[in-house]
């Protein structure tokens, strides 16, 4: 996700890693500099946490007294333990996907709730709000549904270049060539996202313009649902909520 964001962003980076050599890496394809950690919050005005989520004592400890501005977009790290990790920091709990690195991503935004005298500096807040609006759509939701949104975008490309991939094989198997189906499929996806966003998301709308009463479209979707498509993204949702819930 780091990757994505700061290619997204498009500008030099100062960042840091565990030893991978991917901070050099983005470095040496973005400009800027890799850093130790705590030459990096040393240097920062805002730091962005995208390390493992079991990893974020462990940072903390090495960088917390120097850190004013905190976002995190690790899952399942609720924001009262970020907090906790960084108290003398303002701190920002936000779900990005990873088609931010061509600037059409999807990242929720969980404003903490006010509920300890804990006060955001609104300027602030906008500030980081308009940072991730660089790289697409910005929603706000309430923390309890970000393991839902995650279930949604967070997920979603991982689903969506399966279903590509399952089209594709259908149509390989009937004598397209693997590259045109791609294209083909890839496209109507991008158009279909589109035409889905004017029609304000209705997707029922948007059905019933391409199928006709007994026509091929219907027959299609007869066998989808046949094949339990509703069924297998329900138990989908299920299971990436037994997990980051």
């Amino acid at each position: 996700m780091a990757r994505a964001m700061a290619r997204g962003w498009g500008e030099p980076v100062l960042c840091s890693d565990s030893g991978s050599g991917r901070a050099q890496a983005l470095v040496d394809e973005l400009g800027g500099r890799a850093a130790p950690n705590a030459e990096v919050a040393a240097e920062a005005d805002l730091v962005i946490l995208c390390h493992k989520p079991y990893q974020l004592d462990m940072v903390a400890h090495e960088i917390a007294d120097q850190v004013t501005v905190a976002v995190s977009v690790l899952g399942g790290i609720p924001t009262g333990q970020l907090r906790a990790a960084y108290p003398r920091a303002q701190v920002f709990r936000l779900v990005p996907n990873t088609p931010v690195e061509v600037r059409r991503g999807m990242t929720v935004y969980a404003p903490y709730a006010n509920r300890d005298g804990y006060a955001i500096e609104p300027d602030l807040e906008r500030d980081v709000i308009a940072l991730f609006e660089r790289l697409g759509t910005v929603v706000t939701m309430d923390e309890s549904l970000l393991g839902v949104a995650l279930g949604l975008s967070s997920v979603a490309p991982a689903y969506q270049a399966l279903l590509l991939e399952a089209q594709v094989d259908a149509a390989v198997r009937h004598g397209i060539r693997p590259a045109v189906a791609a294209q083909l499929v890839a496209e109507t996806m991008s158009g279909t996202a589109e035409l889905l966003r004017v029609r304000d998301y209705d997707t029922l709308a948007v059905r019933r313009e391409v199928t006709s009463p007994g026509g091929s479209t219907a027959r299609g979707l007869d066998a989808l649902e046949r094949a339990g498509i509703r069924a297998a993204f329900s138990d989908a949702m299920d299971r990436v909520l037994q997990v980051s819930g």
